[in-house]
């Protein structure tokens, strides 16, 4: 009876204790502004669940769910600072796991991880730049319209779908696309150090690779899914706390992941108008052009 009553006193001491905690918070999408009906991840979207993130109590760690093709820049790079500030001003390591894809701006917010799990099937990578557009000149002409264009300033009107293609505009792109890109190869360097193994002729060509194969070439640490990692370091006790914002109505009636009617006229019976729809379907065109770059 003694070895029973012992042992009931330790199980009860054992479930009396605090559960260690891990906010659990999910990045989903294109990263950035994909027109009038649909957007994507931006600082201020994601800005207040990072920070409620980071604000659990017995906090023992913040786990990143990264799922998105990229996007844009400068809000990649503005997520993944505010989640390293907060990372540094709560001294809370960060984890990142990577499902489908963490590419190019979605890579870049893996970097703002301590540590990047993958999956083998997931697919890591595209350190680059690229900017892709519609020419519309040939249309144009077969229909009759006439472009009608008045500008100040000489580069104002640079790579208008509507004019024919300048070598100038296109070397200036170039231009920024190579500053852009070496940022982006900073930010790299200086998250993943000494743990990069392959060529950077290789590894920031813009190529991506399955998880096994990032892994070789440090682009990731390990294989592993979030549970069963997150039970191994902290315990068969760990509580996973996801982070979620309120769901819109826009977002419940599958209208993007995102909503916002800021800038957009409304017609009658609260529908957007006719150039605004024409707008969310060349983004929603635009967005499956990303997703469809690593054969999602």
């Amino acid at each position: 009876m003694a070895k029973r009553s012992i042992w009931r006193l330790v199980t009860f001491e054992w479930l009396r204790r605090p559960r260690p905690e891990v906010a659990v918070l999910r990045l989903g999408g294109v990263i950035g502004g994909l027109g009038p009906l649909r957007s994507g991840m931006s600082l201020a979207s994601v800005e207040p669940l990072v920070e409620r993130a980071f604000a659990q109590p017995r906090l023992q760690a913040v786990a990143l769910v990264i799922n998105s093709p990229g996007g844009s820049p400068a809000q990649s790079a503005l997520i993944a600072k505010r989640i390293r500030d907060l990372a540094r001003e709560k001294e809370v390591p960060v984890l990142a796991f990577c499902e489908d894809v963490a590419a190019s701006g979605g890579y870049w917010l893996a970097c703002a991880a301590d540590e990047i799990f993958v999956q083998p099937t997931s697919i890591i990578g595209s350190i680059g730049v690229i900017t892709s557009g519609f020419g519309f000149t040939e249309l144009m002409e077969k229909i009759g319209v006439e472009r009608r264009l008045y500008t100040a300033g000489e580069r104002k009107s640079m790579l208008d779908p509507f004019q024919p293609e300048n070598p100038g505009d296109v070397a200036r792109i170039r231009a920024l696309q190579d500053e852009l890109h070496e940022v982006f190869k900073e930010m790299v360097r200086d998250r993943r150090g000494h743990r990069l193994k392959g060529a950077e002729e290789v590894l920031f060509s813009g190529e991506f690779w399955a998880g096994g194969k990032a892994v070789e070439l440090g682009l990731a640490d390990s294989l592993g899914d979030l549970r069963q990692i997150l039970r191994d370091r902290f315990g068969k006790r760990v509580r996973l706390r996801r982070i979620q914002g309120p769901k819109r109505l826009l977002r419940r009636l599958g209208i993007g992941r995102g909503s916002s009617s800021e800038g957009t006229q409304l017609w009658a019976g609260g529908l957007p108008a006719p150039e605004d729809w024409a707008a969310g379907l060349l983004a929603a065109v635009e967005e499956r052009a990303l997703w469809s770059r690593f054969g999602l």
